[in-house]
């Protein structure tokens, strides 16, 4: 059962707690004709189930990740990276959400190292590269890669680029500048400021040349 420190939210996370059997949990394998089904519209916003939290659309991209346990190390980096005003801005921005077990499939000790202080800017760097401008949902992304045959490119706020395909399984890959590839296993989740989507490892660019 979900617990919040507001009142108003209590009596339908209550009845969330009973729907989620399936039904409204995101499937493992994602396809671009499945979107994230919305549990409940109350006044306050549409509210989402991820990872077993109740994502609210009226919240920012960091409110709703700090909600979940899911997403610590996310919000931990985002935090000494020094970028939290920019995902709370009013954007709307698209972020690509790596999850705490994406983060695990770095390199041992990476993480560490960019985490220290004289690594602000390279940690930075990583962030802000898995973010692009505007709203951008699934279906635009599936929409691009269909009439660019087969392959779609955006500039992150970063300003590297980031691949976008479709495999057999109608999952959406991302692939880094690094050849690393990265699925979508979440998406369309309506934020405030933009929206959402999960991924199941950490998007890596190139490093700049000075």
């Amino acid at each position: 059962m979900f617990l919040f420190s507001f009142a108003p939210m209590k009596k339908w996370i209550v009845l969330l707690s009973f729907f989620i059997n399936g039904s409204f949990l995101f499937a493992q394998k994602t396809t671009v004709v499945n979107p994230v089904i919305d549990t409940v519209k109350a006044k306050w916003g549409k509210i989402k189930i991820v990872d077993g939290t109740a994502m609210i659309s009226s919240n920012d991209i960091i409110e709703n990740m700090t909600l979940s346990k899911e997403y610590t190390v996310l919000i931990n980096a985002i935090n000494e990276a020094g970028l939290t005003e920019t995902f709370k801005s009013k954007g709307p921005i698209t972020v690509f959400a790596p999850t705490n077990q994406a983060f695990e499939k770095l390199p041992a000790g990476q993480l560490d190292t960019l985490l220290k202080p004289s690594h602000k800017l390279d940690l930075n760097y990583l962030l802000t590269y898995h973010a692009i401008a505007g709203r951008v949902t699934a279906r635009d992304i599936a929409k691009k890669i269909n009439s660019n045959n087969g392959q779609a490119t955006y500039t992150t706020i970063a300003g590297s680029k980031l691949i976008a395909k479709i495999d057999i399984n109608r999952n959406i890959v991302l692939v880094d500048e690094n050849g690393g590839e990265s699925i979508i296993s979440k998406f369309d989740i309506q934020q405030s400021n933009g929206l959402l989507h999960i991924v199941n490892s950490v998007l890596v660019p190139k490093t700049k040349a000075i």
